[in-house]
């Protein structure tokens, strides 16, 4: 059995190698080209380093820190899915349109945001090709990448503070898919979608 100790090394090693040691100059050039869906070829051109974001009202603002952080400090061109104010709105419908852009291919990756993130999160994965993980701190945030080969983030507008969000979405950028065994469990999800038993 793993102690929490060699959990909590393992994390922060998988972090320094995103971010470099203690948050620092991160190991990999900030919005590395994201890996490929398991059994997919890579994307190519715009689309590799395409993200589509999304919010409900609970998420606007959050959404709007983050699209600038991405563009400006990320080099990852933005499609904002909307909302594009705090007047109230349902978040399935934003979620669901971020989800079809990561599932169509033309964004590689996505981020969903509304107060606690959990219903877009439902309803992103309700899209078949769609991997959503609901992510509120870095070990999260790597494993959804790492472990999970997650596509498309969300976060919870009243759960995550600004500065914690922008870097679960740098560790979402950057962290790779680790292939392997992992590999063989995401292909058993995306069997799920089919209808496998």
């Amino acid at each position: 059995m793993v102690d929490e100790s060699e959990v909590r090394r393992a994390v922060r090693a998988a972090v320094d190698r995103a971010l470099g040691p203690e948050g620092g100059a991160p190991a990999a050039a900030p919005g590395a080209a994201p890996a490929a869906a398991p059994g997919a070829s890579p994307a190519s051109g715009a689309a590799s380093r395409s993200l589509a974001i999304g919010s409900d009202h609970g998420g606007f603002a959050l959404k709007e820190i983050l699209k600038r952080a991405i563009a400006e400090d990320l080099g990852w061109v933005v499609h904002d899915c909307g909302t594009h104010s705090t007047e109230a709105v349902d978040y399935p419908d934003y979620a669901a349109a971020v989800a079809r852009e990561v599932a169509s291919g033309r964004c590689s990756r996505g981020i969903v945001i509304d107060a606690a993130g959990i219903g877009s999160s439902m309803a992103a994965n309700k899209i078949p090709g769609v991997r959503c993980a609901l992510c509120h701190d870095d070990a999260t945030a790597v494993n959804a990448r790492e472990h999970n080969d997650a596509n498309v983030l969300s976060l919870g507008a009243r759960i995550v503070h600004r500065g914690l969000a922008i870097r679960l979405v740098r560790l979402f950028l950057t962290t790779p898919f680790g292939g392997g065994r992992h590999e063989r469990r995401v292909q058993k999800i995306m069997a799920l979608e089919r209808g496998a038993p």
